[in-house]
């Protein structure tokens, strides 16, 4: 297969090996100055899977890329349960529960928006789609949660998503690609916010080690089935590929979701779910040193606009 040529995708971290033990408790407040830490240590890890696309996703079809991925972190994981006795699900719900969670989170949400991307759609139009995901789960989680979202966090919601609107709007311009590809970005917009809710309902007292491997082998098997499918299953092992694959397992697969699911399980997912909007000028002001990429007036004045509203969300008193 010959080199592929992609825009970089937005890409999700995907795993849970930071917080061992379930249940823990390091702070009763999920915004203390431990969870402040952990949020702004995710934004920037969550971010740089921007940067990782755009190394890997040249030299691989999407869905071979990720079930490469998952494969290896599942391993890796699987590894690490069995030297510390990680203790597994002891009933096939709870296995269930996790094998759900990790197709929505890993499997729908990075392979809608891979493959969305794979059907033309522009980076930052799949972005933007995505990118509403918050609006969706402060919706859904006063309903299905009991969780209160109040006035100023929709006020905080809707300045980020006016913020992220003016960070892309100059690749909206450029087209919406196809309408197979918009629509998988909306199955991934589903499936990352299915999975923030469901997170928290069912798998939120699920050990990091364990749990993470039952989620990577459903996800891997998920995205193994569409690659055999539809693609042909070539690597180009560039060191590109292979750079972007080893940040993207360690850093990614077995880093920012173990934050993501620790944040899930100390605040409010309307809250936790806000730190997405901060992913796409964090992203660029990554990828300004290291790809040249600027950013023009109007694109820093839409990164103050998403940090103000994720302000607005997260510094709310409950």
């Amino acid at each position: 297969m010959s080199k592929r040529s992609k825009p970089a995708a937005p890409m999700s971290g995907a795993s849970v090996a930071g917080n061992p033990v379930a249940g823990s408790n390091l702070s009763g407040n999920p915004w203390s100055l431990a969870g402040l830490s952990a949020a702004g240590l995710f934004v920037v890890l969550w971010s740089t899977g921007f940067i990782g696309a755009k190394l890997g996703l040249p030299h691989a079809e999407p869905m071979t890329f990720l079930a490469l991925r998952f494969a290896i972190a599942a391993v890796l994981l699987g590894l690490l349960a069995l030297v510390t006795g990680a203790p597994w699900p002891k009933d096939w719900r709870s296995v269930a529960h996790l094998a759900v969670a990790g197709l929505l989170l890993h499997g729908l949400y990075l392979g809608g928006v891979f493959a969305g991307i794979d059907q033309g759609v522009e980076a930052g139009v799949s972005a933007l789609i995505v990118g509403i995901q918050p609006v969706l789960v402060a919706a859904l989680a006063g309903v299905l949660l009991g969780e209160r979202v109040t006035r100023r966090q929709w006020l905080g919601l809707f300045l980020a998503v006016g913020g992220v609107t003016l960070v892309v709007w100059r690749k909206l311009d450029a087209g919406l690609g196809t309408v197979e590809g918009v629509g998988l970005c909306l199955l991934a917009l589903l499936g990352i916010t299915a999975a923030t809710l469901y997170q928290k309902r069912f798998c939120a007292d699920m050990d990091l080690r364990s749990g993470s491997v039952i989620q990577y082998c459903a996800a891997g098997l998920g995205c193994g089935v569409f690659s055999l499918a539809l693609e042909d299953q070539v690597i180009v092992w560039h060191p590109d590929f292979i750079i972007a694959m080893t940040w993207l397992v360690l850093v990614l697969s077995l880093g920012a979701v173990s934050l993501l699911y620790w944040l899930i399980k100390r605040g409010a997912a309307s809250r936790v779910s806000s730190l997405f909007f901060l992913a796409p000028p964090v992203t660029a002001l990554i990828a300004w040193p290291l790809f040249g990429e600027t950013l023009g007036p109007t694109a820093l004045a839409g990164m103050l606009l998403t940090v103000v509203g994720v302000a607005l969300v997260n510094l709310e008193k409950s």
